[in-house]
């Protein structure tokens, strides 16, 4: 049966990541290897009862397998805050005293700001890094059940949130950190998976030469969670006519920087380098902010004319933007931590469409290559 134009399946990617070959999961699901795929490239409807054994096979629900488009629905959300007609909106939803309202996730609402829910409580002890903590409740199941991603690419808590959404007894802990922080924490062994974002212009690679580097001999798995734009955020509408680095020295644009180890930072200095411009040379390059969220504020509070970050933090505070290169993040995962199964069932998520849609609608993302193994060290 042809398969109907608004039926979508997610079967090759949940295969994929169990490790299933098409040939392997038509044996454990008693089809041929035609029908899974004639599913998977959308030419074949399966019935009911191969639909059933496909779910079974790979181990979760038929509605993580299939759904379709016209069943996502369409209600009528009242604005938490006026905002100009016409504009495309992300928005989280509540339903308040029997209506629906639209939080609209602009600026600093499209980011985390709530105070974290401890877990426990102690108190320090000088001339030891050991601390003897008093859990507040008893539940250990949540605590041996949770992810630590450190990590400074804002989709992480989307994926963070899809992912608890769907697998709601796994919790995962986003700590933030630049690209080698996050890489030297991951090899203190104080998280499961370490985001980055670093070119290396000698090798032409990414992220590779520093996890070698910075691991010395560990072997770790390296899984691509998609490119970004990365690029100067202007203020609205440019007013100085920044097009280039050059123009923040001839126009004398004050900038906000990174600190020493974020991808940010390095591409800021490669690209000055490239154009023959001394760091000294650009108004504000010794102004450090630690985060995405803060160099946009920076500039949104006229603080600074321009700052390194990316194209989606652009469009979340409503700033113009200069592309400059175009990054590739990646998971960094020791391969003792990868073959772990609360860690195997968080990337396993890496091809949901809940995941998918969260990061397309930012914009500046290219997710054609999320899940995939770029490197091993």
């Amino acid at each position: 049966m042809k398969q109907d134009s608004d039926l979508r399946n997610n079967l090759k990617s949940i295969r994929t990541r169990l490790g299933m070959s098409q040939q392997d999961l038509a044996n454990i699901a008693n089809v041929t290897r035609q029908t899974i795929s004639g599913v998977e490239s959308g030419l074949y409807a399966p019935s009911v009862a191969i639909t059933l054994r496909l779910a079974k096979a790979l181990g979760c629900q038929v509605e993580d397998l299939f759904w379709l488009e016209r069943d996502l629905p369409e209600v009528e959300a009242v604005l938490a805050k006026p905002l100009p007609n016409g504009q495309q909106l992300r928005v989280s939803m509540a339903r308040v005293g029997g209506q629906w309202i639209a939080y609209p996730l602009i600026g600093k609402d499209a980011f985390r700001q709530d105070m974290i829910p401890a877990d426990g409580e102690g108190e320090t002890c000088t001339g030891t890094n050991k601390i003897r903590v008093r859990l507040l409740d008893d539940n250990l199941d949540t605590l041996h059940n949770t992810v630590v991603i450190a990590g400074c690419a804002p989709v992480i808590s989307l994926w963070a949130r899809a992912t608890e959404r769907w697998h709601p007894q796994l919790r995962v802990q986003y700590n933030f950190a630049n690209s080698m922080a996050a890489l030297h924490s991951l090899c203190r062994g104080e998280a499961h998976i370490a985001g980055m974002h670093l070119y290396d212009p000698e090798t032409g690679e990414y992220n590779t030469p520093f996890v070698r580097d910075v691991l010395a001999g560990k072997e770790a798995v390296l899984i691509t969670l998609g490119v970004w734009e990365e690029g100067l955020l202007l203020k609205p509408e440019n007013p100085m006519g920044i097009r280039t680095v050059s123009d923040l020295v001839s126009g004398g644009a004050t900038i906000v920087n990174r600190e020493i180890g974020s991808g940010s930072r390095m591409l800021l200095e490669q690209t000055l380098q490239k154009e023959q411009i001394p760091f000294d040379a650009v108004q504000g390059f010794d102004n450090i902010l630690k985060s995405h969220q803060d160099v946009a504020q920076a500039v949104v509070r006229g603080v600074a004319d321009a700052g390194m970050s990316t194209a989606s933090v652009a469009t979340a505070f409503g700033l113009g933007f200069i592309p400059l290169h175009q990054s590739r993040y990646d998971l960094v995962i020791l391969k003792e931590y990868s073959e772990e199964a609360l860690v195997q069932q968080l990337l396993s998520t890496l091809g949901h469409r809940m995941v998918h849609s969260q990061f397309e609608i930012l914009g500046g993302y290219d997710i054609s290559k999320i899940g995939e193994v770029v490197a091993i060290v």
